[in-house]
C-alpha cells in the first residue's frame, strides 16, 4: 500500500470517526430535551396532549403549534382555575353550586360583551369623524369660495 492510500483510508477512517461521533452527540441532544419535557409535563396542571387537542380543535389545519405555546397555554389555563377556585371558597358554604360558579366565571365572560361594546363605541366614533369630515370640507369649500369671490371684486375695483 502506498503512502497515498494509506493517508485517504486514514482519512475516510477520521470521517467514520466524525460522523459516529456526531450522530452520538445528535441522541444525546435528543434524549436530553425529552428529558425535559417530561420534566416539563410533571410541573404543568393539565396533561399537555389536552391542552394541545383543544387547541388543534381551533386553529387552522397545517398550522404549528409551538412548546412555549403549549406550556404557556397550560399553565394560564392552570391559572384561571386557581382564580375560579380561590373566587368559590370565598363563599363560607361547605359547597360550591352553580350559581356560585356563574358568578365566579362572570368577570370572564363579561370581556367578550366589553369587547363588543368597544367595536361598538369605534363605529359611532367613526361615523362622527366621518361627519366631521364633511363639515371641514363644507367649510373648505366655502371659503374658498369666498376668497375667490374677494380676490375677484378686488380685481374689479382695481384695489390690488
Amino acid at each position: 500500500m502506498t503512502k497515498k492510500e494509506k493517508a485517504a483510508e486514514q482519512g475516510k477512517e477520521a470521517e467514520e470517526m466524525a460522523k459516529e461521533i456526531e450522530e452520538q452527540e445528535e441522541e444525546s441532544v435528543v434524549k436530553k430535551a425529552e428529558e425535559d419535557d417530561s420534566k416539563d409535563d410533571m410541573s404543568l396542571p393539565f396533561p399537555r396532549a389536552t391542552i394541545v387537542n383543544m387547541l388543534r380543535k381551533h386553529l387552522d389545519s397545517g398550522k404549528q403549534i409551538k412548546g412555549q405555546v403549549k406550556n404557556e397555554m397550560n399553565l394560564w389555563l392552570g391559572k384561571m382555575v386557581e382564580r375560579v377556585a380561590d373566587k368559590m371558597n370565598s363563599y363560607p358554604y361547605t359547597y360550591v353550586d352553580g350559581s356560585m360558579f356563574r358568578e365566579a366565571i362572570e368577570t370572564y365572560e363579561q370581556v367578550q360583551e366589553i369587547e363588543k361594546e368597544k367595536e361598538r363605541i369605534i363605529k359611532q366614533l367613526e361615523s362622527v369623524k366621518a361627519a366631521c369630515d364633511v363639515l371641514i370640507h363644507e367649510v373648505d369649500r366655502k371659503f374658498v369660495l369666498r376668497t375667490g369671490f374677494a380676490h375677484g371684486y378686488m380685481k374689479e375695483s382695481g384695489k390690488e
